[in-house]
């Protein structure tokens, strides 16, 4: 190697070292920054060029070092992994939470649950069968009545409510979901333009991949790598992203849980309103079950399913209170009476009312006996003993829903841990050591350090032989 020719091979060195540093200062620099994959200085050793003397080869050292590119060592098995496991716990997360909602409105066991008003309820019309003149009995029959109709059209609007917020929670993510892909198309063609320009697009890759990432918590998917550095996104096979272009989607559908009667929320393509989104996981679809229709065989959306057991329960509840009531007679002798009536134009348990005001409207004799009897009112009372009684019911209903809230909340525990799991794999790999940084920084001083001392000794070597050797002829 001539002279010139070491002293670009060194300057090569100096670069290359001086690049080794840069990166690693960049990696320490970013050891806290979320979504941050860590860079490695990719270099190779340039060989001699080719040479002849004559017949015969010249044996030359190689030319110094190149530096190839700067990597980025994310994997993909395991962001692909990290997407999967999101997708699944977002989905199980929104069904847990739902059905917690849902045990919250029960408020059962508790003072102030549907099965503590009956007890309250099935006590008053006792108390009434022993005392059939007592006025405050009666009194108070009538307002344990209005107390149990009351809690069960609270639990309904509690129900509604949650379904609403539900709706416009799932309204939130679409919007987020549009967002996140449109970033993502966009980052797209600020990566494919670098990277035909020769330049560096890790920190690009790094936002953009934080975005799949949310799209798959929000809808699943899937995520392809394409030849030019972009991605493209599908849901259910069709394209959410291509290149630098993304597809917007929207939730059509019912806007309260008393227009589940017409159909479900679905979320459809924006260009094509009339074809579903596939989804296979992720809180917008977790929010799709939850928001669903009731169903005859009682597998629908679980706001609904509930709702629609608060009816059946308040019809169910009313027409074994009415079969005996209308049996007996008031005090005045007055037969063939309801004690609850339903409001036809609104949902059975927001409907409920107790018709008699006070105690000439109770019917608590039976038609048989004189005014003082008590036995029609005994009859209501023990209506809470028998085969199918309400109160059973009612228990069976919230036996139902903690059964079904705890084998929620289990997959949601499972799948959670399985995407920690996952995202501890990703970031072992991908996260910074600073320890390892910190022997990369010594490494790379010490490589700078050595070529600039290489240098040194050329233009030293140089120095001597063009200024201080002698002149010839003198």
């Amino acid at each position: 190697m001539s002279t010139f020719g070491a002293l670009n091979a060194a300057y090569r060195g100096l670069s290359a070292a001086q690049q080794a540093i840069d990166v690693a200062g960049q990696n320490i620099d970013n050891v806290g920054t979320d979504g941050y994959t860590r860079q490695r200085l990719e270099q190779s050793a340039m060989g001699p060029l080719a040479r002849t003397m004559g017949s015969a080869a010249v044996s030359q050292v190689g030319q110094g070092v190149s530096v190839d590119s700067i990597a980025r060592l994310g994997n993909a098995l395991l962001d692909a992994s990290v997407r999967s496991t999101s997708s699944s716990a977002g989905y199980a997360a929104q069904r847990s939470t739902a059905y917690q909602a849902i045990e919250t409105t029960l408020q059962e066991p508790g003072a102030n649950g549907i099965s503590a008003q009956l007890q309250s309820f099935w006590s008053s019309w006792q108390d009434l069968a022993n005392q059939p003149n007592d006025a405050s009995a009666a009194a108070t029959v009538v307002q344990n009545g209005k107390q149990l109709a009351a809690e069960l059209s609270s639990g309904y609007s509690a129900l509604a409510a949650q379904w609403s917020s539900t709706q416009s929670e799932a309204q939130g993510m679409v919007t987020s979901l549009n967002d996140a892909a449109a970033q993502v198309a966009k980052l797209n063609t600020s990566i494919r333009s670098t990277l035909a320009a020769g330049g560096n697009a890790n920190e690009l890759i790094d936002q953009r991949s934080k975005l799949t990432e949310t799209i798959a918590s929000l809808a699943g998917g899937s995520v392809r790598q394409q030849s030019d550095g972009t991605v493209a996104v599908f849901l259910g096979g069709n394209a959410l992203v291509t290149g630098g272009t993304s597809r917007a989607v929207q939730l059509t559908g019912p806007q309260s849980l008393a227009d589940t009667s017409s159909g479900a929320p679905t979320l459809v393509w924006a260009d094509r309103p009339s074809v579903p989104v596939g989804l296979d996981g992720g809180t917008v679809a977790g929010d799709l079950s939850v928001l669903a229709p009731a169903n005859a065989s009682g597998t629908g959306g679980p706001i609904a399913e509930a709702a629609a057991q608060y009816n059946e329960f308040t019809v169910s509840l009313a027409q074994a209170v009415n079969s005996v009531h209308s049996q007996g007679k008031t005090p005045s002798g007055a037969t063939g009476l309801d004690f609850f009536a339903i409001n036809p134009s609104l949902p059975a348990a927001q409907g409920l009312s107790v018709v008699p005001g006070d105690a000439s409207g109770i019917a608590s004799g039976a038609l048989s006996t004189g005014t003082n009897d008590g036995s029609n009112a005994d009859a209501v009372a023990q209506l809470s003993t028998q085969a199918g009684s309400p109160d059973s019911k009612w228990a069976a209903f919230v036996s139902r829903v903690g059964s079904s809230s705890q084998t929620a909340q289990q997959q949601e525990t499972m799948t959670a841990t399985a995407a920690t799991t996952a995202k501890t794999a990703q970031t072992s790999g991908a996260s910074v050591s600073l320890d390892e940084e910190n022997v990369n920084l010594l490494a790379g001083q010490h490589a700078y350090q050595a070529a600039a001392r290489v240098l040194t000794a050329l233009d030293q070597t140089l120095d001597t032989l063009i200024n201080h050797m002698g002149t010839v002829g003198l």
